[in-house]
């Protein structure tokens, strides 16, 4: 465990928490990022807007970040960036996970953060059966296949 940052990843948890809850708070919304990105796409009720901006907000903050603090995206010495798959495989992972959340009908944001927290029994079953698809298929890629 030599990438544990207990201290880090509490921030960065107490800070999606803060987050999600003012959202809620403050516009009666949940923080379900797909949902959010898709209404921005498709004009949802013409909300585009604000979802353009939240969208546009999650670019800007992690551009920010790598500016201010480009050591937080250091990955540790001697690893590779390469993912060990080719551009077609996180194509076709990129879409599935689209397909998933549309499925799912929402996301491991608007499911496991906001979902669970409220006690909904939908979105627990939701990020239970993300997780263990996303466990099951990292298995058999890296061991079976």
């Amino acid at each position: 465990m030599e990438n544990f940052t207990p201290f880090a990843s509490t921030i960065g948890g107490l800070l999606i928490g803060l987050a999600v809850a003012a959202m809620l708070l403050f516009s009666g919304r949940i923080t379900g990022i797909s949902g959010i990105y898709r209404g921005a796409l498709t004009g949802d009720g013409g909300e585009g807007g604000w979802r353009f901006a939240f969208v546009g907000g999650l670019v800007v903050g992690g551009l920010l970040l790598a500016l201010l603090y480009p050591g937080a995206f250091a990955l540790p010495e001697g690893a590779p960036f390469d993912t060990g798959r080719s551009v077609a495989a996180v194509g076709v992972a990129g879409l599935l996970v689209g397909f998933g959340t549309r499925l799912g009908s929402g996301c491991t944001s608007g499911h496991g953060i906001c979902g669970i927290s409220r006690f909904s029994q939908r979105s627990i079953i939701a990020t239970v059966t993300f997780m263990a698809t996303g466990a099951v298929t990292v298995f058999l890629f890296n061991h079976v296949l």
